[in-house]
């Protein structure tokens, strides 16, 4: 059996992006571990979750191992930086926020995990973190270089198909108009390389949004999804891996879970 790690920049992060890979990694005996930059800090509570007092990081690292539980992940690592908000924001400024630390040293903390798990996969996220977040960029440079100093296999960057998106949103309504900005979300299609078939893993994908009850409520767009169409928006993962795998020498967890796009 195999070990992926799936690093990430803030808690709820997992779940979007990659909990259909985790669940199915971990139902197939493989080892999972969660490792997050943050504890997410400056995120917008759900009103009403936190209890009078309550510091909206501890709730949100506890979210973090109920997660894990959904996912069947093994360990849960945080790396101790602080959550620099959106791009723009004075927090980004912050000295100890995520955006503002020094890569190496960075790669350096998160490498101490992978030289102790020896994993065959990493999962990031690409270049643009997705969306353009500057935590989720810092994952991208940080994690590459990781996987560098502990010589990891593999390593997938998450990212969102957008042409995908767009053509499932255009089958909803062939009128839809793509918003300003949808432009730079995720990669089109050619610059992504695998996919991995998660719709058997929904049910558990969903859990583990639910476990990050203080950032999305019952009512979240994405959890208010008929099950149908979550299974179908939200079964497909994507990665781009660069530099290629060399068939020959690629892991049997890799090969197993990414097939290839194309």
């Amino acid at each position: 059996m195999g070990t992926i790690v799936s690093f990430h920049a803030h808690p709820d992060d997992e779940s979007i992006g990659s909990a259909g890979t985790l669940a199915r990694a971990a139902a197939a005996g493989h080892r999972v571990v969660l490792v997050f930059a943050t504890r997410g800090e400056l995120g917008e509570p759900v009103p009403g979750v936190l209890e009078p007092g309550e510091p909206l990081s501890t709730r949100r690292s506890a979210e973090c191992y109920e997660s894990a539980a959904a996912i069947g992940a093994k360990r849960v690592e945080f790396l101790g930086y602080t959550d620099s908000g959106m791009i723009g924001e004075p927090s980004n400024e912050a000295p100890y926020c995520f955006w503002q630390a020094d890569v190496e040293h960075a790669a350096r903390r998160l490498a101490v995990i992978l030289d102790e798990e020896e994993p065959d996969v990493l999962t990031a996220y690409d270049d643009n973190g997705g969306y353009g977040h500057p935590d989720h960029i810092q994952v991208h440079r940080v994690g590459r270089r990781a996987a560098e100093l502990s010589a990891v296999p593999v390593v997938a960057q998450g990212t969102i198909n957008r042409d995908w998106m767009l053509r499932g949103m255009k089958a909803q309504n062939p009128d839809f108009t793509p918003p300003p900005g949808m432009d730079t979300m995720g990669k089109p299609e050619s610059e992504i390389t695998h996919r991995v078939d998660a719709v058997d893993f929904v049910e558990q994908k969903r859990a583990s949004m639910r476990a990050h009850a203080s950032q999305m409520g019952p009512d979240h767009f994405l959890l208010s999804m008929p099950d149908p169409m979550f299974a179908l928006g939200m079964g497909t993962e994507f990665y781009i891996v660069d530099p290629p795998v060399n068939p020959a020498s690629a892991p049997e967890l890799f090969e197993e879970l990414f097939l290839p796009l194309r």
